[in-house]
């Protein structure tokens, strides 16, 4: 038996891939809850009874982006044969993802720069998400340390902090209409910081 208030057409992904753009575009606070149904093509109590309520559309919505859209980038820093391959991939493919939204910049930066306090919860959901990437990062230059793709005299914080910093600014540029070319040009530089392999031939 279908759950009364849901469509029988309702597939959960479908549906929340159409959320997360909602909030990608407009971020937390302006998103409103008809924008969800008109995107989803339901009514608001179909929506509650599939979501709960907005909040918590959103952590799913944050979640459906990081397995997702979020995901690529983290496989190819993780993957690639040496991190100076992965850094590169990392920012490219961020980058990409970044302009891929009509509005520009990544989900989990950008939704929700400005909360009211009542949304509190919200701006800390998406810090302990960025806080997770931070530290996969610092893990990811600490394998390059311990495999020989960085000099064991690399400043791990300090690493992990610049290119955190670049990947978050690209971001920004691509919310504020920034060109992609512009933000390659960008990820061209802050690689120049990246010191050459010990183990691969420059």
């Amino acid at each position: 038996m279908v759950p009364r208030g849901r469509p029988r057409s309702f597939d959960r992904d479908t549906a929340l891939e159409k959320v997360m753009k909602v909030f990608w575009a407009k971020g937390y606070e302006c998103a409103q809850i008809n924008d969800f149904t008109s995107a989803i093509h339901i009514t608001p109590p179909s929506f509650y009874a599939a979501f709960g309520n907005k909040e918590q559309a959103f952590r799913e919505a944050v979640d459906y982006y990081s397995r997702t859209i979020g995901a690529g980038s983290f496989d190819a820093l993780e993957k690639a044969p040496t991190i100076q391959d992965g850094m590169r991939q990392w920012l490219e493919l961020s980058a990409d993802s970044a302009f891929a939204c009509p509005a520009g910049g990544c989900m989990i930066s950008v939704s929700s720069i400005q909360c009211k306090p009542e949304n509190a919860n919200v701006k800390e959901f998406l810090q302990s998400v960025r806080r997770t990437n931070h530290e996969r990062l610092s893990q990811r230059l600490i394998r390059a340390v311990a495999a020989g793709d960085l000099p064991a005299s690399t400043d791990i914080a300090q690493m992990t902090e610049f290119y955190h910093m670049i990947q978050q600014s690209i971001s920004f540029e691509a919310r504020d209409g920034n060109s992609r070319e512009a933000v390659q040009k960008i990820i061209d530089m802050a690689m120049l910081a990246m010191p050459a392999s010990v183990t691969v031939p420059a």
